[in-house]
């Protein structure tokens, strides 16, 4: 039995490499706490999770202060009985983003552990269904963009074997967001995908009026329409539409996907790893949604969800934003418009670790040695 001696923390602030923005908000920065593990036997597991700018120091105070220390001596194959145990000592916080992108990073790094001690990667080590999975581009269809790039890029994606393009919606009236995707339809037939995200920006009203105009135009999905907890109006939407309605980003326990299936209120779940609280509930938010014959396209996370979608019989689609590039050595492989499950053992990033370091923001760096409660 090999138990937890270390913990070392750190974040890294990472810029997005294109100008990003939705209907509600712009993405200028990604806060992304990582935590490595050494276990007794004196393997290793690194695992991280992410912020879109605000909330990072709070994560790492929470690591640092209460959760690290607080697994110091357990066994670290124990990973069921930790996260439950973590859930539980933050019961007065959960559930609410900051304790899940906590909890989603300390959850990771024993998943990769224990696949690096395994000498197993990933996606087998979850289930092991398929060694690659779809891709599809969100970078080329932020709000901002104008339509002719919009159909521009659509274009390259199609012609590098990409399986559909993501574009925003939620220009102030519902015919500029006709038109912008029309063009796109137009311009790439009807055999490519056509994803849409509304980043929460209606209220049932304009959601139930917009998914109606957008009908024809054959879409994929229509991605978190309505406020994330209001899964009656997710219901009546979906009840409204022959489009899918997909939800997950915003969503942080299994309970809340859980009731979003029994109601019907989605047909497409994008249960997000850094937002559930890590592999652990991932994975069991996939076979539930299995259960439902729903499909899961995770949202961004692109280099960890690969191996997920790759691990569950019911991953359709993983989602290209490229994200880690800078602080990692070899990149997620791409082949013919799919994204390759990684072979080498552990969750499959080869990070840069001189990179992180040089990055690493010191007021976050700590190295967990003792036990605390």
């Amino acid at each position: 039995m090999a138990r937890i001696e270390k913990i070392e923390l750190r974040m890294v602030d990472l810029v997005p490499k294109v100008k990003r923005t939705d209907a509600i908000q712009s993405f200028v920065s990604q806060e992304t706490p990582i935590v490595t593990i050494t276990d007794s036997d004196g393997a290793t597991g690194t695992g991280y999770s992410y912020t879109i700018g605000t909330g990072g120091s709070s994560v790492m105070r929470l690591l640092r202060d209460h959760l690290a220390p607080f697994i110091i001596g357990r066994d670290a194959d124990e990973i069921e009985a930790i996260w439950h145990d973590l859930e539980f000592h933050t019961h007065a916080t959960t559930i609410g983003v900051i304790t899940s992108i906590a909890l989603a990073a300390i959850d990771t790094a024993l998943w990769d552990l224990r696949a690096r001690k395994f000498g197993l990667p990933l996606w087998k080590l979850a289930g092991g269904a398929k060694d690659r999975c779809p891709l599809y581009t969100t970078e080329g269809g932020w709000l901002h963009i104008e339509t002719g790039a919009l159909v521009d890029d659509a274009l390259a994606a199609k012609a590098k074997g990409f399986t559909g393009s993501k574009v925003k919606i939620g220009k102030p009236h519902g015919s500029e967001d006709f038109a912008r995707l029309e063009a796109v339809r137009k311009a790439v037939g009807d055999g490519y995908e056509i994803m849409t995200d509304a980043n929460q920006g209606f209220r049932l009203d304009e959601a139930i009026r917009r998914a109606e105009r957008l009908r024809d135009l054959d879409l994929a999905w229509i991605e978190e329409p309505l406020a994330a907890d209001d899964i009656d109006g997710h219901v009546r939407l979906s009840n409204s539409t022959s489009t899918p309605i997909a939800v997950g980003e915003s969503l942080y326990s299994i309970r809340h996907f859980r009731e979003y299936m029994q109601k019907g209120g989605c047909s497409i779940v994008q249960v997000d790893v850094g937002r559930i609280g890590g592999i652990t509930p991932w994975l069991k938010v996939a076979h539930a949604a299995e259960a439902f014959d729903i499909p899961v396209c995770p949202h961004f996370l692109m280099e960890l969800h690969v191996s997920l979608t790759c691990a569950v019989p019911n991953g359709k689609y993983v989602e290209y934003i490229p994200q880690l590039d800078e602080i990692t050595a070899t990149q997620m492989k791409i082949e013919d418009g799919h994204a390759l499950a990684p072979t080498t053992p552990g969750i499959g990033i080869d990070w840069d670790w001189d990179e992180l370091k040089r990055r690493s923001i010191e007021e976050f760096s700590a190295v967990v040695t003792e036990r605390g409660e």
